[in-house]
Formats: C-alpha cells, structure tokens, sequence
C-alpha cells in the first residue's frame, strides 16, 4: 500500500499470515498498534516516507516478535539524535534498520523468507494438481469417444434389421409354387395363356 495518502492502518484486515508489508510514502504519524493485533507475524515493516516524529511512536512494534526489518526512511524520526540506539533498544527483535544492522553491514539485497520462501512448494503443488484435473479431461474425452462407438454400433444394427426385411419378402417370393410364379410373370408380360389357345382353335 504505497503512496495512496493512507493516514492510519485502523481498518487493515486480519492477517494472520503476512510477512511483508509495505506502507511507504503515506501520512502515517501512529496507531501501529493495530499492526501488533492484524499481522502478527510480521517480519518486514517499511514505514519510509511517512508522519512518524516520535520513537514513542514505535513502541507498538515491540509486540511483533518476527519483526527482524523496518524502514524509516524520510520519517522526521530519523533526525532525532541517538536514532538508531534508541530503536534498536526498544525493538531487541530488529536486525536491520533502514536496510543496516546495529553494527552498520548492510542487509542482504534478497531475504528469502520476506521475498516468499515457500511459495515454490505451493507453486509445484498447484502444477500437480493442474496435471490432475488434466487426467480427469482426459478419461471424460476417452468416455465420450466411447459412447459415439456405441451409437454407431447401434445405429448398425438397426440398418441390418432394416435389410434383413428386404430379404424376408424376396423370400416370400420364392416360396410361392413355380407354376404359379410364372404364370404372374407370364399374365404381367401380356402373353396369352396355352389353354386359351386350344379354345381358338376348336372354335
């Protein structure tokens, strides 16, 4: 939450779970007190750039047990003589103070644990659950190819059922006697029948 004119943290959310947080540039002067109850295991605190006159102010930190890192930076309190001891003997948890030590060494440019040590387990978990849920589309599309065959299966048979009719009525025709299958052909081609003939011929 940087540089968004935020007076106080009075309305942060619980969290219980936040390493990091980032308040430089705002119009902070007090209520970190708030800190100590919504973030209590915070370990880095940047407050550069902010309201902070007093090191009375910072006396609420001292119930943050991980903080081992804050930045003051631009804050009036900086110019206060004896700075650096006095915060470094309110807050016994510090490490570093403006990025140095009580010995003045200069912090790590990196801190793995503030810069989300961690986060690559969970990363790799997420990917293990993805290739999950992609085994899960997987059988679904081995599923649904399965029920097309069946369909066409299905829709085989109807056909042979289809064809086997066909076939039953040519049978039908074959089981007429052939005397009487050929007289129809014969009648269907208009040919005379040989007994009509005989009667002509008496006649």
């Amino acid at each position: 939450m940087i540089n968004i004119n935020l007076l106080s943290v009075s309305n942060l959310p619980k969290l219980n779970k936040l390493r990091k947080l980032e308040l430089s540039d705002n119009r902070i002067s007090g209520g970190l007190e708030v800190l100590a109850e919504r973030t209590p295991n915070l370990t880095h605190l940047n407050l550069s750039g902010n309201k902070i006159k007093e090191i009375i102010t910072l006396e609420p930190l001292k119930k943050l047990p991980n903080l081992h890192s804050l930045d003051l930076f631009n804050c009036e309190v900086t110019m206060l003589i004896n700075y650096r001891e006095s915060v470094f003997t309110l807050l016994p948890q510090l490490t570093y103070l403006d990025g140095f030590d009580a010995d003045d060494q200069e912090a790590p440019d990196s801190d793995p644990e503030a810069d989300g040590d961690g986060l690559e387990d969970e990363y790799e978990n997420g990917e293990e659950d993805d290739d999950d849920e992609e085994d899960d589309l997987d059988e679904e599309v081995i599923d649904d190819e399965e029920d097309e065959d069946d369909d066409l299966e299905g829709e085989e048979e109807e056909d042979g059922e289809e064809d086997g009719e066909d076939d039953e009525e040519d049978e039908a025709d074959d089981d007429l006697p052939r005397g009487e299958k050929r007289k129809r052909n014969l009648e269907d081609e208009g040919e005379e029948d040989p007994e009509d003939e005989e009667d002509d011929e008496d006649d």
